[in-house]
């Protein structure tokens, strides 16, 4: 017979199981849940009373473990991601029941700002929930998109949530059935009423996002012309303008590098030219902005001597050999200007080329590179503040000769009438 007795439970194991079962409610999603969505039920719509709750909250519950669940409650209104019990609780103090116009959202967003500023852990959770949601927005309907884009919109423009965010919008099922074009026409717009559209370009450049936006479409769309018509019509002329700049851009930083690159390979002038005329020709670019490049490409080729003696005569003999080049490029008087204000801001920025730019000039008068006519526009009205007096004082004489050579075929011509 066990005459041993039964042991009892002791005062500290009953403490125990009770801290084991507050841990248990502390620590289930549901209750959090609960507890949230009871508190946002007394506040009510007063967004400032919901503001106080969540922050005095933060000292009873986890936020840190359960960000997501907090963020599924004040977006959606309850856990988001399954299957949802239908006795588990909701609440409409929510993104998604709310009214869908930007003051809503505006109000929204300063509670969400409030929150994460007062709880600085809260941040990367809050960019994590919002990836997730834009990789959800298939799920969403088209009023919760809109809403959920224009609370974005406010949240890029106040520095809550960084640009990379907006990589979810590449997914290519939401690309491929036209939801991030959508999503992003309200995110855009929001965005730009909070800001102007160079501060948004500013975050954009931060994360490497300026030259991506094209790929809110489908590749067989990804064009500017199709970007810029359906942004445009859509009422966000300034984003489709800054889009067809970013692409002009690119296009020519494009084209200095292959010319470059063409250049110190030596490749035979007809075919560099042939190659520019196409280039230009695709994206549009201008003679006057391509003489620019052929210009900084030509100078880039050259590892030039320190010594002003002698960089004038390096220079001229350099150059007489790309003005067959440049000379291809200077068909209209107004590349011949943007040539000559080129060469005159290189030679003051470059102090050894500035006894250089006449000999420059007279090089590409001969080689007819450059005419009189632009030459004598330069000297009078059209030159640029850079060793203006210096240049001027060079170009003296030979602007002189210019003008009694004009005389002289005028009256040459009167004569033969």
């Amino acid at each position: 017979m066990n005459n041993q007795k039964q042991q009892k439970p002791t005062l500290s194991g009953q403490r125990f199981k009770t801290r084991k079962r507050d841990e248990k409610e502390r620590f289930d999603p549901t209750q959090f849940q609960d507890c949230i969505i009871q508190g946002l039920t007394e506040t009510g719509t007063d967004l400032e009373a919901v503001a106080k709750f969540l922050d005095a909250s933060g000292a009873k519950l986890d936020y840190r473990r359960y960000a997501e669940t907090l963020f599924d409650i004040l977006v959606a209104g309850g856990m988001l991601g399954g299957t949802l019990a239908d006795d588990m609780m909701r609440t409409d103090v929510c993104v998604f029941a709310a009214q869908e116009d930007l003051e809503t959202m505006q109000a929204f967003a300063q509670v969400f700002n409030k929150l994460i500023r007062r709880y600085k852990y809260l941040e990367k959770g809050f960019e994590d929930e919002v990836k997730k949601l834009l990789l959800f927005l298939k799920g969403f309907s088209e009023s919760e998109r809109n809403k959920l884009a224009m609370l974005t919109g406010v949240l890029l423009a106040n520095g809550t949530l960084n640009a990379s965010i907006l990589n979810s919008l590449y997914n290519e099922n939401l690309v491929k059935e036209g939801v991030s074009a959508a999503f992003a026409v309200k995110l855009f717009k929001s965005w730009i009423n909070e800001k102007d559209i160079n501060a948004v370009a500013a975050s954009l450049r931060k994360v490497s996002m300026d030259n991506r936006l094209m790929e809110l479409f489908p590749a067989n769309k990804q064009s500017v012309e199709h970007f810029t018509k359906y942004f445009t019509e859509a009422g966000l002329k300034e984003l489709s303008e800054y889009v067809r700049n970013q692409q002009t851009i690119g296009a020519r930083k494009e084209l200095q590098k292959e010319l470059q690159e063409q250049m110190s390979r030596g490749d035979p002038f007809k075919d560099i030219i042939l190659y520019v005329k196409e280039e230009m020709k695709k994206n549009n670019i201008p003679e006057p902005v391509v003489i620019g490049i052929i210009w900084s490409s030509v100078m880039s080729t050259v590892e030039w001597n320190k010594k002003e003696e002698l960089v004038a005569e390096q220079a001229i003999k350099h150059l007489k050999q790309y003005s067959p080049l440049l000379a291809a490029f200077t068909t209209q008087g107004q590349s011949e200007l943007t040539l000559l204000l080129k060469i005159q801001e290189y030679c003051y920025d470059n102090i050894h080329f500035m006894k250089a730019f006449q000999k420059i000039v007279v090089l590409f008068y001969k080689a007819e590179v450059l005419s009189e006519e632009p030459i004598l526009k330069w000297y009078k009205d059209a030159h640029v503040a850079k060793g203006k007096s210096v240049f001027l004082e060079q170009m003296k004489k030979f602007v002189e000769w210019l003008k009694n050579a004009e005389e002289e075929s005028e009256s040459e011509a009167e004569e033969g009438d």
